[in-house]
């Protein structure tokens, strides 16, 4: 194969799987910007192994480094100084509420393990087998790790509503 019909099927494969994996990395970030970023990052680094990624499947690839390019950024960051002056947050007062706040909150809530679980359990709709041969660790590792995410994202997901109200009663109300 030549290298511009190389270049010509990379393109391709990335025009197709942008939003579906921008999506998962944000969700393994926990931040819009840093799934931007992790993202960018893995389709550099997938383009040059690009031979190698299609002859596999190319989206079970790049899930994989998605999810140990964030563990990488998350182990490098851990290192920082902290200081006693907190950093500005993105964003000012007039943001409105976007409906997915109440999940990304609950997801940042996670450990880094947990919401990889829960997002390619749940979002890339993957088995627990294929959950554990992306992220490298047993079957029963990522049963636990679910388990527990559930447990922690029903318990911050029912403090996030009014006392007394669902969400389709939330919904309702103007």
């Amino acid at each position: 194969m030549s290298r511009e019909t190389e270049d010509d099927a990379y393109a391709a494969f990335v025009a197709v799987a942008w939003p579906r994996h921008l999506r998962t990395a944000t969700l393994i970030a926990g931040d819009r910007n840093r799934g931007e970023e992790l993202l960018q990052d893995c389709l550099v680094k997938l383009y040059v192994r690009w031979r190698r990624a299609v002859a596999d499947d190319p989206h079970a690839y790049l899930r994989r480094m998605l999810v140990n390019g964030h563990i990488s950024w998350w182990r490098r960051r851990r290192r920082e100084t902290l200081t006693a002056d907190l950093p500005e947050r993105p964003g000012g007062a007039g943001d409105g509420y976007d409906a997915t706040d109440e999940l990304h909150r609950a997801l940042r809530s996670l450990t880094t393990g947990q919401r990889a679980v829960v997002v390619l359990r749940h979002l890339e709709d993957l088995s627990e087998k294929e959950t554990a041969a992306v992220l490298g660790c047993s079957v029963g590792t990522v049963k636990s790790q679910h388990s527990r995410a559930m447990a922690r994202l029903r318990t911050v997901m029912s403090k996030d509503r009014p006392a007394g109200r669902s969400r389709d009663q939330e919904a309702v109300s103007p």
